[in-house]
């Protein structure tokens, strides 16, 4: 049976991957049955699909499932249909990108402070010491939040009047999105000309004893010969990739200010196994005579924190959640409560930075109470894709996009923390009751809805961890989940947003981590309500590329156009930025 072929099947179909059990989906929903004939073949599945199961019925998978399946070439096309951009240096340069990319494995306890002294090297190589030296830094690190506390704070700051450079990661669609001058990514000239004057000079000088930098590591080095050779910009405001102590960004021996943001559990297996061993890599970032930030934290994080800061004799300071009456009424440029903690760091930040630079004459406060029109402008007009995004899908119900009848919800959130943040986030979200103000502005609609998941999330993440979070945050609020969609990231094969080689004819796409994922969310315990009220654990899928994901969730919504499929994409970055470049291509 071919997806929207024939007369709309009464009940949701199983997918050759799917789960045990299935919701029954009420008749008036026509679900297009996800296009995987191939893989119907190779697991010798019968021409004929499974019929609908009944309440509490089972249906087993195929005994001789296994988790690497062939990908026709044909199909793989797809996938990388409309992802070109750029020009053909463009494209080398990002060849000689991926060509730092390391094949270690994070796991490995050699990833911890590796080789950190070549760092100072590769600073002396390009002659970077002096110009780092003198960049007026805002330094932050943290477990959650970390790049939209530099979102704002660099929003704030160029509302302000001043010049500035924000160097963030991950990437999501293309790694110029790294670099920002002004709020805006750098231009593709502007790359080419640091990237090679970089990759050339640091060609000529490693060799056996000093190898090329690792991907992030050069990354941060570009970013410090852009800013400084940029010389209009006043201010630097960097985050920290991973950890603080051994990141690249902290060769930054005296910023102007630092800030910690929310901690919790990531990266153990490169920080650490407790929150006091990663909280002491964070606080790797604090410097002697430097003023610092953070937000409330657990008290094994913050007896840590105090205790670094005492020994550095650094002021460190708590900061409270911003209130949104200081707002005079505007929103936040960033959506979702947890957002507010986040703006009270940035204005902690930004403010510690004018004074230090003596500039808080600059400011202009209408009302005592609020905060000043600069900072007022900067926080709601700041703008980070891929946290709290909604996008209405223009290929359905194009004529109205404010009413569309598919609409993604994109959150990265890819810690147990986040995913309860999204979580209610998503909840509020799609209450017809909220309303989401500003360019993440919740599509108006009057129509019946059906939450859908898109998930993924990297193999180093505890799925254990975040999917129940993720599931009882959404009951608590009333939310419940008809299908869940498990996919491996487009990216995989296209890490840097560019031009990438399909996989060849017989290319194999591991889906081994989609289907644990997938076992993990069926054994959880739902509590929504399937047909005839009994309870269910939900259909789910597992699908060998996102752009048949998408496909098949375009046509589900085609084919149902009375009804708004509401889909939340999360639990990885990379997985966000496949998806919004996909929405961009329109493929």
């Amino acid at each position: 049976m071919r997806a929207g072929g024939g007369a709309p099947p009464r009940h949701a179909p199983l997918s050759p991957t799917a789960s045990a059990t299935a919701t029954l989906v009420p008749a008036s929903v026509a679900m297009p049955t996800p296009r995987l004939v191939h893989l119907r073949h190779l697991l010798s599945f019968r021409s004929a699909l499974p019929r609908p199961l009944g309440p509490n019925q089972s249906h087993p998978l195929p005994g001789s499932v296994h988790p690497s399946l062939l990908l026709p070439r044909a199909m793989a096309g797809v996938a990388y249909a409309g992802l070109a951009t750029g020009s053909a240096e463009y494209e080398e340069v990002l060849g000689c990108l991926a060509s730092l990319i390391t094949q270690k494995v994070r796991a490995d306890t050699g990833n911890r402070g590796n080789q950190w002294e070549l760092m100072s090297k590769y600073v002396q190589i390009l002659e970077l010491e002096e110009s780092i030296a003198q960049l007026k830094v805002v330094h932050v690190a943290g477990t959650k939040g970390k790049g939209s506390t530099c979102t704002f704070a660099e929003s704030i700051l160029r509302s302000c009047g001043f010049h500035t450079g924000l160097f963030t990661s991950p990437h999501l669609m293309d790694v110029r999105e790294r670099f920002r001058l002004d709020g805006l990514d750098i231009s593709e000239e502007k790359f080419i000309r640091y990237f090679w004057w970089c990759w050339k000079t640091l060609k000529d000088k490693t060799g056996d004893g000093v190898p090329m930098p690792a991907y992030f590591r050069f990354l941060a080095l570009l970013a410090f010969k852009i800013f400084s050779d940029e010389q209009q910009v006043d201010v630097v405001v960097l985050e920290v990739g991973l950890g603080g102590k051994y990141d690249a960004t902290n060769v930054v021996r005296a910023p102007v200010v630092c800030g910690i943001t929310s901690l919790g559990y990531d990266h153990m297996e490169i920080l650490g196994n407790t929150l006091g061993e990663i909280t002491r890599e964070k606080a790797g970032i604090l410097k002697k005579g430097v003023p610092a930030y953070t937000v409330p934290q657990p008290e094994e994080a913050m007896s840590v924190l105090m205790k670094r800061a005492t020994e550095l004799g650094v002021s460190l300071q708590v900061v409270h959640p911003l209130d949104p009456q200081k707002l005079e009424d505007q929103p936040l440029g960033l959506h979702g409560e947890h957002q507010y903690m986040n703006a009270g760091l940035a204005i902690a930040l930004a403010n510690t930075w004018l004074e230090r630079q003596g500039h808080l004459n600059r400011l202009h406060v209408k009302h005592s109470g609020t905060l000043p029109d600069q900072f007022i402008k900067g926080l709601s007009s700041a703008c980070l894709q891929g946290r709290g995004q909604i996008i209405p899908n223009s290929q359905v119900n194009s004529e109205n996009d404010r009413d569309s009848s598919l609409v993604f919800y994109l959150d990265g959130a890819h810690s147990s923390e986040s995913m309860e943040m999204c979580a209610r986030w998503f909840a509020h979200a799609t209450n017809s009751d909220g309303i989401q103000p500003g360019p993440s502005e919740q599509p108006h609609t009057d129509r019946d809805s059906r939450k859908f998941l898109l998930f993924n999330c990297m193999t180093v993440r505890d799925p254990q961890r975040l999917l129940p979070r993720l599931l009882d945050t959404c009951a608590q609020n009333g939310l419940h989940f008809e299908h869940a969609l498990f996919v491996p990231n487009q990216s995989q094969y296209n890490k840097l947003g560019s031009l990438a080689s399909p996989p060849s004819e017989r290319e194999q796409i591991d889906l081994s981590w989609q289907l644990s994922l997938q076992k993990v969310w069926g054994n959880l315990p739902h509590h929504n309500k399937g047909l005839n009220d009994v309870n269910s654990s939900g259909a789910t899928s597992v699908f060998e590329s996102l752009p048949l994901a998408i496909k098949w969730l375009r046509e589900t919504a085609q084919q149902n156009q009375s009804i708004q499929f509401q889909v939340l994409v999360t639990g990885s970055l990379h997985l966000v930025g496949d998806v919004l470049r996909l929405l961009k291509n329109n493929k």
